[in-house]
């Protein structure tokens, strides 16, 4: 994937807003690759229970006129070695964008161990700033206990390119997502580059999938989050944001 620097005058706004198209456009164009993934049953990969869907209600000025909409992505909750519950999620930026209303809740849901849904409030505590730190880090309200889902810890590295990696989210694809509503994931995936701020797989992902997890099994067989999604091409290749990119927020944040 090539990527260029883009200005365009003096609007950030406008250039924000040309990545984003971009951004979808390279997302649309995914719908034709070859379709590796698999749907979440909680049989196998339970630990994918700590991925969610994220909605985030949000608003566009297009001519002078305001139009409200709902924003869906992924986001997987976090947390530190041995903590009884968990109260931080990551999603992508870029899912963010136009959320400038506080008084309207971004929504975090996901299933539990005995198939519930749960459901908190989340409230945005940092983020990159754009599409070329293309991360975020939320608090829920109400903190997820363990007993209900376990939170994926953090890798303690960047992640290893000799190993495979898993990628998981709510793609909004007509075909295994149904429209969002699947869970989807790609296991064993390769890690085809990877630098401090992006990093390239071969895995399958579609819109939707935005702020979802990339995760590596440790030598033990721990599951760990080692980056966020960021976004896909149509040749099979989905691209994310390695933890090595943030590691800083996520250590004065993940509790």
């Amino acid at each position: 994937m090539t990527r260029h620097a883009i200005k365009i005058g003096n609007h950030p706004r406008l250039l924000t807003y040309t990545l984003s198209v971009l951004t979808m456009t390279v997302w649309a164009i995914t719908a034709g690759a070859a379709d590796s993934r698999q749907v979440f049953s909680g049989e196998t990969h339970n630990w994918l229970r700590a991925v969610g869907k994220l909605k985030v209600p949000g608003q566009r000025y297009r001519e002078g006129r305001r139009s409200h909409y709902v924003e869906d992505c992924s986001a997987t909750l976090v947390s530190r070695a041995g903590r009884s519950e968990a109260d931080t999620i990551v999603t992508a930026w870029h899912c963010l964008e136009w959320y400038d209303d506080l008084t309207k809740p971004i929504t975090f849901t996901a299933v539990s161990i005995s198939g519930e849904l749960v459901q908190r409030e989340a409230h945005r505590l940092q983020d990159g700033g754009g599409m070329h730190a293309d991360w975020a880090i939320l608090r829920l309200r109400i903190a997820v206990p363990g007993a209900q889902i376990v939170a994926l810890q953090v890798h303690p590295d960047r992640a290893d390119p000799n190993h495979p990696v898993t990628m998981a989210g709510f793609s909004k694809d007509d075909g295994l997502g149904a429209g969002g509503i699947a869970l989807t994931f790609d296991a064993d995936c390769t890690i085809t580059e990877q630098k401090r701020s992006f990093g390239d797989t071969d895995c399958t992902a579609f819109k939707g999938a935005s702020g979802g997890a990339v995760v590596q099994l440790s030598d033990d067989g721990e599951p760990l989050f080692c980056g966020v999604i960021s976004q896909g091409n149509g040749a099979g290749r989905s691209t994310f944001v390695p933890v090595s990119g943030f590691r800083n927020a996520l250590n004065l944040h993940v509790n």
